[in-house]
């Protein structure tokens, strides 16, 4: 396996590298590219052997029967995380960001109020707002190096206008996975207050030894009338860039209701893509998946060793994702003072916390879907900008 190979991406149209600079203030000449959700190394060998026949046939034209690719999509979820859909539940769109674009499209109306629980990933805010709908914010509450539910909280922000509630499982930025119990407690939340759920599981592969994922699907197989499950292969595979996002809707009235949709939209899966998440979703790519997580697994440990060496600054403890979430409250600064040593001393573009809503005032995200050079080049970095707190 390739993961602590170093590939120059700089030049390669690639936003993690090429878009830091813009949007961050760091530059790639001397700076690391540690904040969108994009591993940097290759994926898994199967993926690239399809992409390489693809090319040698030569040809692309217009792409049909997708029997090979959902049957694939089912044997993922049963295998690996012991979910049975059946194939005809899957629909797919232009990614997942398109999904939940599409889903406040087709269950919300204009000025209605869209749930989520913060902090939670930056694009449910902008798609909702976007869309010409009013985010309702839910806080989660910290206890420790977790977050945790709070119903009786939210149940009293509920203005009546909410139509939607958009999930975060695992929880994006915390890496926390949402027990069993606490995810029909969610569902029953939606259901008291007339809400479809779409639940984004995009980094549902990524789980660390220890823990399990269970999906919302096999946890409140009740709430099929409302679930919207959105899976991908772009996290655990990185291929983000070929624009495949599933739905999972079992319920024949919600299907049909995105099905038209799409329809309307003459929405269709680019077919590469297609091929590469069916050779992802196979034996070899669940054997890459799997040393991929051993990796990261070996990545974290030396992150959170090395952060939580600097006095006041804490990563909490992941579950599963490959982005880390540093809390720098204990070092008394104000998010300013810390984000500028990270980006201007440390030369680290890293994802800020108050992006993430409320909760994230005190943090920044760091991705570490690294080789492992970089991964303790960052720790370097990290140890002498905030030098003087030793």
């Amino acid at each position: 396996m390739t993961f602590n190979e170093i590939i120059d991406r700089r030049g390669s149209h690639c936003s993690q590298w090429d878009l830091m600079e813009k949007l961050l203030g760091v530059s790639p000449k001397d700076g690391l590219a540690m904040w969108t959700a994009d591993s940097d190394y290759p994926t898994a060998p199967c993926v690239r052997e399809v992409v390489r026949k693809e090319a040698e046939f030569g040809i692309f034209g217009y792409f049909a029967d997708y029997s090979d690719y959902h049957e694939a999509i089912r044997w993922w979820m049963a295998t690996r995380h012991n979910w049975q859909i059946d194939p005809d539940w899957v629909l797919t769109a232009q990614g997942l960001g398109n999904a939940i674009a599409l889903s406040i499209d087709v269950w919300t109306e204009l000025g209605d109020a869209v749930v989520v629980f913060s902090p939670v990933y930056h694009e449910f805010a902008h798609k909702i707002r976007n869309a010409g709908r009013v985010v309702t914010e839910c806080p989660l509450v910290r206890i420790g190096d977790r977050y945790e539910l709070d119903l009786d909280d939210a149940q009293a922000r509920m203005t009546g206008q909410e139509k939607l509630l958009i999930w975060c499982s695992p929880q994006n930025p915390s890496g926390r996975i949402w027990t069993a119990e606490e995810l029909r407690a969610v569902a029953e939340f939606a259901a008291r207050n007339g809400m479809r759920i779409v639940s984004d599981e995009i980094h549902h592969d990524l789980i660390y030894p220890g823990s399990t994922f269970v999906p919302m699907d096999v946890a409140a197989p009740e709430a099929r009338d409302r679930l919207i499950s959105m899976t991908a292969a772009s996290k655990t595979f990185n291929i983000a860039g070929q624009r495949t996002g599933n739905m999972v809707i079992a319920d024949p009235t919600l299907r049909a209701q995105m099905v038209n949709r799409l329809r309307a939209l003459d929405s269709q899966p680019n077919g590469l893509g297609v091929k590469m998440v069916t050779a992802a979703y196979s034996p070899e790519g669940a054997e890459w998946a799997d040393a991929q997580i051993a990796h990261l697994d070996r990545m974290r440990k030396i992150f959170d060793a090395g952060i939580n060496a600097i006095p006041g600054v804490r990563s909490l403890p992941l579950q599963s994702t490959f982005l880390a979430w540093v809390d720098f409250s204990g070092t008394g600064m104000t998010f300013d003072e810390f984000n500028a040593r990270t980006r201007d001393v440390a030369r680290i573009a890293a994802s800020p916390g108050p992006g993430f809503g409320a909760g994230g005032e005190t943090f920044l995200r760091f991705n570490i879907a690294r080789p492992q050079t970089r991964i303790e080049d960052a720790v370097e970095r990290m140890q002498r900008a905030f030098g003087d707190l030793q």
